[in-house]
């Protein structure tokens, strides 16, 4: 079967009812033993070195080779989707474009348009996915058992980051993917709690730090909240398949994720916040309000390359664990 890359989180019940294999470009780029091999590849082809290293990342991925297809979402993701997309066009690259609806007015009416002509380009239609997204369902419903889990201190905050980005494309085969995420809640049911000082969340983009969760569990913080890795999970469990994108917070506006956030503040009793921001990306415009907005106390953290957190962070999150420390007392 061919494989389809794609810039960000996309309704994926769309490309596996065409009997095709999804691919988040994003996850090539991140997993590879050596992701910086793929950041010298973009700039010496000709990428600005101050664009954002994971639109590097995706550009590598789909030079090499490694999709049939790509699928660019140019709205409600990053903004240098548009280039990129001319970029590889004028490659011959085969590439459809997808947008979310930034509006709010008549936004079932678009989103649902948008997936038909996504589907039809794929050769599948709307009906034939709206029966599909069944077989995913019981696989969202384990994900969500394991984000509960993470709330209850039994899965440490790296392992929901890892499994939650990982269902954007279910690793290309869901049926494996559900039997392994099996295998790894019953482990997990049986643990023992984690003990922690702290529970913090994450939002924004997931962190490009290979170590930044392994650093926060060493001074005693549990991490019971990712957000947007969460939201990857698409946790609604709406039948119909377009309302379900609907509640997917990541592609609209801000005000969807505030509520979304200071929910699960208030349900996960989080001390505070950790936004983290990658350099170069529009969204860290959006810091300005999550930290009027947002019921607990916020640290901005930004991140541009692949690899372990440097020493000035550090010292910042470490004064900011203190910090909170200082406030339950």
């Amino acid at each position: 079967m061919k494989k389809v890359g794609f810039t960000t989180t996309i309704p994926v019940e769309i490309i596996f009812a065409a009997n095709l294999i999804p691919v988040d470009l994003n996850n090539i780029f991140i997993t590879d033993n050596n992701p910086h091999t793929f950041i010298d590849f973009a700039e010496q082809e000709g990428l600005p070195r101050n664009t954002c290293n994971w639109i590097k990342g995706i550009y590598t991925s789909v030079m090499q080779n490694s999709v049939d297809k790509v699928i660019s979402v140019t709205g409600g993701d990053c903004s240098n989707n548009h280039a990129l997309t001319e970029i590889f066009r004028s490659e011959g690259i085969d590439v459809t474009t997808f947008n979310y609806p930034y509006e709010n007015k008549s936004r079932y009416v678009s989103l649902k348009a948008e997936m038909s002509l996504l589907a039809d380009e794929l050769g599948t239609d709307l009906d034939t996915v709206q029966k599909f997204q069944g077989n995913l369902q019981g696989v969202r419903s384990k994900l969500k058992r394991l984000d509960e889990l993470t709330v209850d201190n039994k899965v440490s905050g790296f392992e929901n980051h890892l499994w939650l980005v990982s269902s954007t494309d279910f690793n290309g085969d869901y049926l494996s993917f559900e039997d392994n995420l099996d295998t790894f809640l019953d482990e997990a049911e049986r643990r023992e709690r984690i003990k922690s000082n702290l529970r913090i969340g994450f939002v924004g983009v997931p962190p490009i730090f290979t170590d930044l969760y392994k650093f926060l569990e060493n001074k005693g913080v549990h991490v019971a909240f990712n957000e947007v890795q969460r939201q990857f999970s698409i946790i609604s469990e709406k039948r119909d398949i377009v309302e379900k994108y609907l509640d997917y917070t990541y592609p609209y506006d801000i005000s969807c994720r505030i509520e979304d956030i200071n929910r699960e503040i208030k349900k996960r009793k989080l001390d505070g916040i950790i936004h983290y921001v990658q350099s170069f990306c529009y969204r860290q415009l959006q810091d300005l309000i999550i930290k009027r907005e947002v019921d607990v106390p916020v640290i901005t953290i930004e991140g541009n390359e692949p690899g372990g957190v440097d020493a000035r962070t550090k010292i910042r999150v470490e004064s900011f664990i203190e910090m909170l420390e200082e406030r339950k007392k």
